[in-house]
């Protein structure tokens, strides 16, 4: 049972750790049965399937933001998400900082860190971080609120560790340089065969999706 599945895991986190049921392919249906056990953020990897999940669930919940953002996508997505968790690029920053003033809102971010440098994957490479969030943090109607990483999608839990301790490091190392207009709160790792070696290396936020609604179909 969902409700079951999603009640154990938020009795299992620590104090200060926020949990994002990653929705992808999911029914509202199913949904529903993790926000009555107690979810309080949805985590979508297309804005076409959040689009069609809000329709119906509307504010009950917060929404993020957990796949790769396509620039043409950015008006939508600034209608449903509360946060866009994967921004990469300049390019993505000024668009979603454009769509967000025609709508007279600020929308939090977090950074998409490439930590394992791989060319197919999207995010910005990590020696790169600190350049970007210089570029974009002047932004009126962005903020950015932390970083995210993906790390591995399945294998040995323990061949992520490297990844999130890189990200680690760079997350503090951003903190500490205590730069206007950023606030680094957020640090998103984690997935069902990762989230634990991810706690253990400072994740506050971890994107749970099999775990919580059971393989997908």
């Amino acid at each position: 049972m969902i409700r079951d599945r999603v009640r154990e895991l938020l009795s299992e986190l620590p104090p200060g750790v926020t949990l994002v049921g990653a929705a992808k392919t999911r029914t509202p249906e199913e949904i529903f049965e993790a926000i009555d056990a107690g979810l309080e953020i949805v985590g979508e990897n297309y804005v076409q399937e959040a689009e069609r999940a809000y329709h119906l669930i509307g504010n009950r919940v917060r929404w993020h933001m957990i796949g790769h953002l396509q620039t043409n996508k950015t008006k939508k997505a600034a209608m449903v998400f509360d946060m866009v968790e994967t921004v990469g690029s300049v390019k993505l920053a000024l668009e979603l900082d454009k769509v967000c003033g025609n709508m007279k809102k600020i929308m939090p971010i977090l950074i998409e860190i490439n930590s394992g440098e791989e060319e197919q994957k999207s995010g910005v490479m990590p020696e790169n971080a600190t350049f970007l969030i210089d570029q974009i943090r002047h932004l009126r109607h962005i903020r950015v609120m932390g970083l995210m990483t993906m790390g591995p999608f399945e294998g040995n839990p323990e061949d992520s560790r490297r990844y999130f301790k890189k990200t680690r490091e760079i997350f503090d190392g951003i903190k500490a340089m205590d730069l206007p207009d950023v606030e680094m709160r957020y640090l998103s790792m984690g997935m069902s065969n990762s989230y634990k070696v991810a706690l253990e290396e400072g994740a506050n936020l971890i994107r749970i999706g099999t775990k919580l609604f059971g393989e997908r179909t």
